[in-house]
């Protein structure tokens, strides 16, 4: 949309940040079923409200009495998240979900996953599905980044993109600033986040400092009695291309030593005439529910990719050489630089030059419009 066209990336072309939609209309078939598949999603998000509130009640309420048996707490709480996040998976129509180990040299094995406690994973983030997929499989604590300040709008100046014709009216009239240009923001810490936190701050910004408590990921990390997540893009973008990391390893030395840094990708398909895209950028105020009911109002199976990196070839292997990944100096995080690289390589994903910054200049400028 030309409207949004400062929010594409210059390098790529690439617009990170609008909602996929199917290259077509509606076709006769899909059109007909329409009725059947919007009584078939009213059923699925009556079984997901009902998974949730049953999420809430026992991992939420009833296991914090088992907080003084810490190992009975686990226990429980591991296979009430793992069961209920697999069926919520299943009710929205991801009947299988394929997960492959992709190698990046010759000779080395696959290796099974086994995270544990305060070990990291380190994935991109294009939407919530991914974070129950996380819940299911390894029951993390989420990690929601918090920055040192909030995005001010750039100035006008000679270098702001003008789309459309220069002749002054119309669409040519319209003024946005050179996005690409943003200065980056701190992330100074992060906050704990439970499974149903995360997924209804999915497609949502930063929190600012000033909003509350935080703590140092490596307090996080230290105190973790589970897995962390981290997704260092800091918000989701449409699965198109990866966001520019923040600095959020800053100052860790790579090999990273003391425990373990597990590397994943996640790909999602383009969306078609009858199935709705699983990516979602663009959070709403009773945030995933529109994003839910249109993926459950769909009769064919949702599809979705999962890429992990072999423990033997990830940046806390002591054989990891980071100079084959990234060229020369990055700065002081080394980490995020190495993770951009090995997940775009996973997913054979294109790195955009657009970050969380801009994601919240374009968030602004797509309410202005909604209005």
């Amino acid at each position: 949309m030309e409207k949004y066209s400062a929010f594409r990336d210059p390098g790529t072309g690439i617009q990170p940040f609008l909602t996929p939609v199917p290259p077509s209309e509606p076709s006769t078939v899909a059109k007909i079923a329409l009725p059947f598949a919007y009584g078939l999603g009213a059923i699925r998000v009556a079984v997901i409200a009902i998974l949730a509130t049953i999420h809430l009640v026992l991992v939420s309420g009833v296991c914090v009495l088992l907080i003084p048996i810490p190992p009975l707490h686990r226990f429980i709480s591991w296979v009430l998240t793992a069961l209920l996040s697999r069926l919520s998976l299943l009710v929205l129509g991801l009947w299988w979900i394929p997960v492959e180990q992709v190698t990046r040299k010759r000779g080395y094995a696959a290796e099974k996953w086994r995270p544990g406690s305060g070990d990291l994973i380190v994935s991109n983030w294009a939407s919530w599905i991914e974070v129950l997929w996380l819940a299911f499989r390894f029951d993390p604590i989420f990690a929601l980044p918090v920055s040192a300040s909030s995005v001010q709008q750039p100035e006008p100046s000679s270098q702001a993109r003008s789309p459309g014709r220069r002749t002054g009216t119309g669409s040519a009239a319209i003024s946005t600033p050179g996005t690409t240009s943003l200065q980056p923001v701190d992330i100074v810490g992060f906050r704990r986040a439970s499974l149903l936190r995360m997924i209804t701050f999915t497609g949502r910004t930063p929190f600012v400092a000033s909003a509350g408590n935080f703590s140092s990921l490596e307090e996080i990390r230290r105190s973790a009695n589970r897995p962390v997540v981290v997704f260092p893009e800091c918000t989701t973008s449409n699965g198109r291309g990866l966001l520019r990391f923040a600095e959020v390893f800053k100052d860790r030395a790579v090999p990273v030593s003391g425990y373990k840094v597990f590397v994943m990708c996640v790909r999602y398909d383009p969306p078609n005439a009858l199935s709705p895209t699983l990516s979602h950028s663009i959070p709403s105020i009773l945030n995933p529910l529109p994003h839910i009911m249109s993926l459950v109002s769909t009769i064919t199976p949702l599809n979705i990719s999962i890429r992990l990196l072999p423990p033997a070839e990830s940046p806390s292997s002591s054989s990891f050489m980071a100079s084959e990944i990234i060229p020369g100096d990055v700065g002081e995080d080394t980490l995020s630089a190495v993770c951009a690289g090995l997940i775009s390589q996973l997913g054979r994903m294109k790195k955009t030059n657009m970050g969380w910054e801009n994601k919240v200049l374009f968030l602004n400028l797509y309410r202005e419009k909604q209005k």
